[in-house]
């Protein structure tokens, strides 16, 4: 797994069989990252795979920023016909997601086998 730090998120990175796995590790401060979804857009390009699952483990805090970047990385995606799928979602990050009207967008999954094979999990983490 190699990590790549950009916009001061961590992401470390994964290549599996015709998917990217990347888990996010946001910065020590509050800053938000302004270009997210295209340091996210370079790794899934870099890779060659248009089908990724963002590991939201160590993301306690969903900020409207950020889920602005997940939707403009998902648009993305799904223009050329990829696949971008979210697992390890904390249940306050479940819950804004679903007041924001997209947890249909972005179901939450248990771990990133699950969101391969988009099994959803009945409870957040």
């Amino acid at each position: 797994m190699a990590t790549n730090v950009m916009h001061g998120w961590a992401l470390e990175v994964d290549r599996g069989p015709d998917w990217v796995f990347v888990r996010l590790n946001p910065p020590a401060s509050s800053e938000a990252a302004p270009a997210l979804a295209d340091d996210l857009w370079s790794i899934v390009r870099q890779h060659m795979v248009d089908r990724i699952v963002l590991e939201m483990h160590d993301v306690d805090f969903l900020s409207s920023h950020l889920i602005g970047q997940l939707v403009l990385l998902h648009k993305r995606l799904s223009a050329g016909g990829g696949i971008m799928r979210l697992c390890g979602l904390s249940p306050s990050g479940c819950d804004v997601l679903r007041m924001a009207g997209l947890s249909p967008r972005f179901p939450n999954y248990a771990n990133r086998d699950d969101a391969v094979r988009g099994e959803v999990a009945v409870k957040p983490r």
